[in-house]
C-alpha cells in the first residue's frame, strides 16, 4: 500500500539558501526514488514549511535517501523536521 510522507519545519534565518538546499534535496529524492516531492508554505505563516511525498511504495528507500541528502545539507539537517506517514483509509 502506497503511503504519503509529510515534512515540516519553521525556518527563520537563511530562508534563501534553505531554500536552495530543499530544492536540491527534492531533485535529488526524485532522481534515486523516482518519488515527486513538492515543497509547500503554510498559507497564514510563511515560515512554516513541509515537504511532501505521496505515492511511496518504498517507505524505508525513501527514508535512506532522505538520510542520504541530509547529510549533506547542514541547513536541513539542522531543522527540527517533524514527520508524519498517512496511508489511506481501510
Amino acid at each position: 500500500m502506497a503511503a504519503a510522507l509529510y515534512i515540516y519545519y519553521r525556518v527563520q534565518d537563511n530562508i534563501l539558501p534553505i531554500r536552495q538546499q530543499t530544492e536540491t534535496l527534492l531533485a535529488e529524492i526524485e532522481k534515486t526514488t523516482g518519488i515527486k516531492g513538492r515543497l509547500l508554505q503554510r498559507r497564514d505563516d510563511t515560515q512554516t514549511w513541509m515537504e511532501v511525498y505521496e505515492q511511496v511504495a518504498d517507505a524505508d528507500a525513501l527514508q535512506q535517501a532522505l538520510q542520504g541528502g541530509l547529510a549533506s545539507r547542514p541547513l536541513l539537517a539542522a531543522l527540527a523536521r517533524h514527520e508524519e506517514w498517512f496511508v489511506p483509509l481501510a
